[in-house]
């Protein structure tokens, strides 16, 4: 499947960690500038996108620009770097790992921990934790205080490559879903409803941006855009799987904090079986995503749904998807948008 490797690899290598998302956002506006009827930038950071429909309804779409990743919160004596996590992290992934250091320059760093060739026999054996890492920069204090202080971002150092027929990354969750949304709307033309596009801010850390832009909007209609677990790996038995890499766009049913509208699965199976879009449905017992701040946190909630991006190794920095559910993705949500005002939507 040809889809733009180019674009995609700029927007998942931009850091943009909870509440700095500030490069990532201007790759967002600079593709958004002939593509919607207005941008605005709200005061926590989102970015609104409106592209004007025939009717009066209001749709939204919700992709967030963070990445997960960390906050400097001490420089000890000997310039290494302790630090506090922005997101969910499962610390063994964090073992042998680049990171970048956004000051007021930025630095690489690696993930150090304690040798194994020092450890006693009962630290072997135990779990590894957060805060048995700290970053070295390979400076002194001195240097380090030259361009770091507490508080600044890190992110994860990784380039995208192409592995068969999948793109492998730091941050495909969620920048695929930008890149989706980015190319959803160049391929839109008239459209049923009001679109508004949103990119939003510090979803890792609680679905924050999403929260505030639903409030303003007040959607009638949502779709929250994300990654999803695909557990189809060695050792997973079948009813883990949750999704399988390969096997479709992911129609999201419900996750720990949404239960889909059932109008709206029906609607976007109902879709994707139209136009030969090849689907699977998607059960997520524990995570959750923008769809929930965009069903409820309108003045009067919305008719809400999800496309899921299957994804292998989710909070990783070795993340994983299929270029064919890519595509599948954008052509679904495309027909989703187009077709809203073609479906019955009481409730019976």
């Amino acid at each position: 499947m040809s889809i733009n490797v180019k674009l995609l690899s700029e927007i998942c290598e931009a850091p943009g960690a909870p509440g700095f998302e500030d490069k990532i956002r201007k790759i967002v506006l600079r593709e958004l500038k002939p593509l919607a009827d207005s941008v605005e930038i709200d005061n926590m950071g989102n970015v609104l996108a409106l592209k004007k429909g025939k009717g009066r309804k209001k749709v939204m779409v919700a992709a967030h620009m963070d990445e997960i990743g960390f906050i400097v919160t001490h420089i000890d004596n000997n310039g290494f770097l302790r630090f506090h996590t922005l997101g969910g992290f499962d610390p063994k992934t964090l073992t042998a790992q680049r990171v970048i250091v956004h000051g007021k320059k930025d630095l690489i760093g690696v993930m150090g921990s304690k040798p194994i060739h020092v450890m006693t026999a009962d630290e072997r054996g135990k779990t590894v934790k957060t805060t048995d890492y700290f970053i070295d920069l390979g400076m002194p204090k001195k240097e380090v205080e030259k361009y770091i202080a507490k508080g600044d971002p890190v992110t994860r150092e990784r380039k995208l490559i192409e592995m068969g027929n999948c793109v492998n990354c730091k941050s495909i969750d969620n920048r695929v879903s930008v890149f989706i949304l980015i190319e959803t709307l160049k391929k839109l033309k008239t459209i049923p409803y009001d679109l508004h596009a949103v990119f939003t801010v510090q979803e890792e850390v609680g679905l924050r941006g999403a929260y505030v832009a639903a409030h303003t909007i007040n959607p009638d209609f949502g779709f929250g855009l994300d990654t999803t677990i695909a557990y189809d790996v060695p050792g997973a038995s079948d009813h883990e799987n949750i999704t399988k890499l390969g096997d479709g766009t992911a129609i999201k049913i419900m996750d720990s904090s949404t239960i889909c509208d059932r109008r709206m699965v029906e609607y976007m199976k109902k879709t994707a079986k139209k136009h030969k879009i090849k689907w699977q449905s998607e059960v997520l017992p524990a995570g959750g995503t923008d769809t929930a701040g965009v069903q409820r946190m309108g003045k009067t909630g919305s008719i809400a749904g999800a496309v899921s991006i299957p994804t292998r190794h989710i909070h990783q920095a070795i993340e994983m998807a299929n270029k064919d559910d890519i595509q599948g993705s954008i052509d679904l949500l495309q027909k989703c948008i187009e077709e809203l005002d073609k479906h019955k939507w009481a409730i019976t």
